[in-house]
């Protein structure tokens, strides 16, 4: 439950903290802050970090799983309601059914997943239809972070996929550390190159809410996630994905007068309903695929990549 909160919250903590802080600085720093209070809390406990000769692999998932998958949302931010940002980085299973229906051994697309796809499409389309339509700065901010968005997904389900193929047996602590680090200097880097220095500045308001984002966001959410991996079965922790836009729909309504309009209702109904029904449709596939192999000898590491890729998700 701690994971659906707190990451349903971040949403609004990420809004809230725009307001002075320049995108790619504000990603960058939250990430770097984050891997090194990690680091040092791992250093006391005489927990290396993952050998040089796993950086590469760990660099390419810090690039597609932060620098997209968190940049892009933050940045998203700029021009799309926190609310709405949450639901629609909902449909990121969408994109890693549609990934791994293109990578050889990944899951085929069935009718059941074709269907969930279709729903949640159209949710999207609905929500950014009077867009579509629309002529001026603001239409085409909103749908540039709704693309923006659509990128971050696409970026944290090919990270996904690439980690469930590569895992190694590093410690998972460890090599997320690493990760944040990594990507928290790229987009450290890349904001400075922009010259968002320049704009960097804080208020009350923005440091509580930076704040936040590092100690509870990052470092809270990321150690209540692995904890409840070890201890509650897949299907309870994969709930959060349909508890955290609620949360965040409601919190960006009540605190920022963020719009809450019938349309954004039915939307984020049928991108909820699309989830659910995709993820239904892969669970029965898992389950036909288990069982028909039941009597079978396991592979060897397949465990092991299981979890590994389970709690770097």
């Amino acid at each position: 439950m701690s994971v659906c909160l707190i990451w349903g919250t971040t949403y609004l903590g990420i809004r809230i903290a725009l307001e002075t802080m320049p995108p790619l600085l504000m990603a960058g720093m939250r990430w770097t802050i984050a891997g090194a209070l990690v680091a040092a809390a791992l250093a006391a406990r005489r927990i290396p970090l993952p050998a040089p000769r796993q950086w590469p692999g760990l660099a390419l998932l810090a690039v597609l799983m932060i620098v997209l998958g968190n940049g892009m949302v933050v940045w998203a931010e700029l021009y799309v309601p926190s609310g709405l940002t949450a639901v629609v980085v909902a449909t990121s299973p969408f994109w890693m059914v549609a990934v791994e229906s293109r990578l050889r051994g990944g899951e085929r697309l069935t009718w059941g997943t074709t269907a969930g796809l279709l729903v949640g499409f159209s949710g999207i389309v609905l929500l950014v239809w009077p867009n579509l339509r629309a002529e001026g700065v603001g239409a085409g901010g909103f749908l540039a972070g709704v693309g923006a968005l659509q990128i971050a997904c696409l970026g944290w389900a090919l990270g996904s996929s690439w980690s469930k193929r590569h895992a190694t047996e590093e410690n998972v602590f460890a090599a997320t550390t690493l990760q944040m680090l990594l990507g928290g200097a790229v987009m450290t880097a890349v904001g400075t190159a922009f010259g968002e220095w320049d704009s960097l500045s804080f208020s009350p308001r923005t440091a509580v809410a930076f704040a936040y984002l590092v100690a509870v966001g990052s470092i809270g959410a990321f150690i209540a996630y692995i904890y409840a991996l070890r201890h509650l079965p897949v299907s309870i922790v994969s709930l959060y994905a349909y508890i955290n836009p609620v949360i965040a729909v409601v919190l960006g309504a009540l605190v920022l007068g963020e719009p809450f309009t019938p349309r954004i209702v039915a939307a984020s109904a049928l991108v909820l309903a699309g989830l659910a029904l995709v993820r239904l449709s892969s669970a029965k596939t898992e389950r036909r695929i288990a069982g028909a192999g039941a009597h079978a000898e396991p592979m060897p590491g397949s465990e092991r990549d299981r979890s590994v890729d389970s709690a770097e998700m």
